[in-house]
């Protein structure tokens, strides 16, 4: 995924049930994610339209899959299974073995994609988040 991806992959995740977008996905704080992880985050290309697009980066521990979405006339084509490999195998690249991604409880049809895929539910642990900002939405 290139900053030039932006409009096409920002409109694929917004179209996307399931996904929250929020002010921290802006084109400027795409592009320093993209910035600070280059080669794990990749866009799919059906002839010259992107169809879909998987933001993945690590903190040199861990592996975090950020977001993941094909748009919905290419979905059960194995799209969503290509980006997923790519991610992990440009995470493996940098040493990373082990990835973490967040689903929303009440998206099952993204549960169940990961479970396929050998991703497993973690219940002994809880995300907390801290904002030290006043945009809530970020």
């Amino acid at each position: 995924m290139k900053l030039e991806d932006y409009d096409a992959v920002i409109r694929i995740w917004n179209e996307s049930e399931g996904l929250t977008m929020r002010d921290s996905d802006s084109r400027e704080a795409i592009g320093r994610y993209l910035a600070r992880n280059p080669g794990m985050s990749f866009v799919a290309i059906w002839g010259s339209e992107v169809v879909g697009g998987v933001l993945v980066g690590t903190d040199g521990r861990r592996g975090y899959l950020q977001h993941l979405a094909v748009a919905g006339s290419y979905r059960g084509r194995g799209i969503g299974r290509q980006l997923v490999a790519a991610a992990v195998d440009g995470l493996k690249k940098e040493g990373i073995e082990k990835t973490h991604l967040f689903v929303h409880a009440v998206n099952t049809t993204a549960q169940n994609f990961y479970e396929e895929l050998g991703w497993f539910v973690r219940d002994e642990i809880r995300m907390f988040s801290f904002n030290s900002g006043t945009n809530r939405n970020i």
